[in-house]
């Protein structure tokens, strides 16, 4: 078990190996029938598109669970360089070019969490290796989870510890890797022609299995382990509601996915 998490990898990075502090969680509603038109255009254009203007695109998936959604992350140095980067994006060819295709197929785009890693360690590390050139397509490898936890007090961080304590070692135990923790980022949107929200207080852990089947046995081991349900009960004192689990497939040029097997 233990050779296969270090082959995903995709263990926290160290401060200096990632020095972005503000990532974006971004959840987009489709129009019936629109995901597969949206990952094309994303994938062709937006991931080389974006990074070029100083942020960088951690990884994009459809969400296995709901067939008009699609997920995504991406992070900047701090609050002043998402300002810019956003702006000169946005304002940019790339996005001129495609993104009134990329627009019509969305529903609601507003869905987006600001988040910080709960400690500099705690950030999504450097992906390995090239990417597919555009054009690839179909499903990236792995199933990447993320589980949101909505914090009622405005102690995320505090939850943070307790997360260590109580519920990762079990998590851990079923068989699953913990690649990063964040928290709300409460600092102003310095960019509002794309909203945030705002007002939430959460703390977001990501995993990353090899396969489907890999996710599933997780889920079945923490289902048994009455070390996790203690554990689990022990979350009313700090949220009134359930974890809200996101279950992730690649896209084919999403950085961020399961390696190849050895």
């Amino acid at each position: 078990m233990k050779l296969m998490l270090a082959a995903l990898g995709i263990a926290a990075a160290s401060a200096t190996a990632n020095a972005d502090t503000i990532f974006e969680l971004r959840q987009y509603t489709l129009h019936p029938g629109q995901r597969d038109i949206l990952v094309d255009v994303f994938d062709d254009n937006f991931v080389e598109g974006q990074e070029a203007e100083g942020m960088r695109i951690i990884g994009q998936y459809r969400d296995l669970d709901d067939p008009d959604r699609f997920v995504w992350l991406r992070s900047f140095a701090d609050m002043e360089a998402r300002k810019v980067a956003l702006t000169k994006f946005y304002t940019g060819p790339i996005w001129k070019a495609h993104g009134r295709v990329a627009a019509g197929t969305m529903v609601d785009s507003d869905n987006v969490l600001l988040l910080r890693p709960l400690h500099p360690d705690t950030a999504f590390a450097p992906s390995p290796g090239k990417l597919p050139p555009p054009g690839t397509r179909g499903a990236g490898k792995g199933v990447l989870v993320a589980s949101i936890v909505y914090v009622e007090r405005n102690t995320p961080s505090e939850f943070g510890e307790f997360f260590q304590k109580a519920l990762r070692p079990r998590w851990e135990e079923a068989g699953a890797s913990v690649i990063a923790q964040m928290v709300s980022e409460h600092s102003p949107n310095t960019y509002t022609t794309l909203p945030v929200r705002e007002r939430e207080n959460v703390f977001v852990w990501f995993s990353l299995f090899k396969d489907q089947a890999a996710a599933d046995k997780h889920q079945r081991a923490l289902a048994q382990s009455m070390q996790w349900r203690e554990a689990a009960v022990q979350l009313s004192a700090w949220t009134h509601h359930r974890i809200e689990k996101l279950r992730l497939e690649p896209t084919a040029r999403s950085r961020l996915q399961a390696p190849p097997p050895p």
